[in-house]
């Protein structure tokens, strides 16, 4: 007598031969944990119904538990641009119900010997499955961090020179720069120094950049005072004490704190904006509208780039698609600072 065989329940192993895709794609495609490009999902979609295939619902159910914590990775010195995106980042994680667990590596000027504590920090968010990371960092060359990363886990970078341009954000430094520069220029001033930060910082590269760009499309010859190891006022009082003071109309300060050393160092030297020269600075923090005088700033809303930024993972949590790149434009905030050059 021969035994008739029932036919064996197709696999997700058969699915994936079948749409050309491994078998972690087609696991990522029915738990949409994950990026899946639209076309490799349409691929999946008609493997499936050529095969007749029926996921697992138990174990369907086992790996789409989330835990609904975010881990967040946040380099450099706590200052008010990366506190405000914490900021920014929790409230939006509330209104979703989600946690957040929060690691924070400070780096000092040099910013070398931080891959391992980072590491560290992105082992043990994968430790307690965390459904996302977000990993805020001020600093080049990130994406050595997530070589061989797990992909079933999304991760979101917030950095000035995102190495990706997909599930990244930043705030444009560059913009800020060469808005702030054109303003100046706008008024009239032809002199105009630029007051670097850190060096090794991305804020800082883009910000001086954009001054650089600006000052080439008028004709004018760039001045740039570096040397800063922070982004402090100790780092402006310093420029403000060794600069001639007959070399320049008008300043553009790589950040408030900065400008509010640099002003503090030449008023102590008879000088005092706008009448003697203007000063124009990036982040337009809450303080900037009472320094005397009061600042003219380019605002940029860290806070909202942190509620963005959550969004973006959260939803790609959710559903597996990548967003694009979110890039958070600055607005010029005009105060008492800066005027028409006198004559």
């Amino acid at each position: 007598m021969t035994t008739q065989r029932t036919p064996a329940r197709p696999s997700m192993a058969d699915v994936g031969r079948l749409a050309k895709v491994s078998t972690q794609t087609v696991s990522r495609y029915f738990t949409g944990v994950g990026y899946v490009r639209a076309e490799t999902r349409e691929r999946i979609a008609a493997a499936i119904d050529e095969l007749g295939y029926i996921p697992n619902l138990s174990a369907r159910s086992l790996r789409t538990q989330r835990s609904n914590i975010v881990g967040v990775l946040s380099m450099g010195a706590l200052n008010y641009g990366g506190a405000a995106v914490l900021t920014g980042l929790g409230q939006a994680a509330r209104e979703a119900e989600v946690m957040l667990m929060i690691s924070q590596l400070d780096l000092d000027f040099e910013a070398k010997n931080w891959e391992a504590d980072a590491r560290r920090a992105m082992d043990h968010f994968l430790s307690v499955q965390v459904d996302g990371v977000v990993l805020a960092t001020p600093i080049p060359d990130v994406d050595r961090l997530l070589t061989g990363w797990n992909q079933a886990t999304p991760v979101l970078t917030v950095s000035e020179r995102p190495w990706t341009d997909e599930s990244s954000a930043s705030a444009h430094s560059r913009a800020a720069g060469a808005e702030a520069t054109r303003y100046l220029i706008g008024l009239g001033h032809r002199r105009i120094v630029h007051i670097a930060g850190p060096a090794t910082r991305n804020e800082t590269f883009e910000r001086e950049h954009g001054y650089l760009e600006a000052m080439a499309e008028a004709g004018l010859e760039p001045s740039v005072l570096s040397g800063a190891t922070d982004w402090s006022p100790v780092a402006g009082r310093d420029a403000g004490l060794a600069i001639d003071p007959t070399s320049f109309t008008a300043a553009f300060a790589a950040n408030d704190e900065i400008a509010l050393g640099f002003m503090n160092a030449l008023e102590e030297r008879g000088l005092r904006a706008p009448d003697d020269y203007s000063i124009v600075g990036v982040d337009d923090m809450p303080t900037a509208a009472y320094f005397s005088p009061p600042l003219t700033s380019m605002r940029l809303d860290f806070r909202g780039l942190g509620a963005a930024t959550f969004r973006m993972l959260h939803h790609q949590i959710l559903t597996g698609e990548h967003a694009a790149h979110y890039e958070l434009e600055p607005e010029l905030v005009i105060r008492a600072s800066a005027a028409a050059p006198a004559r």
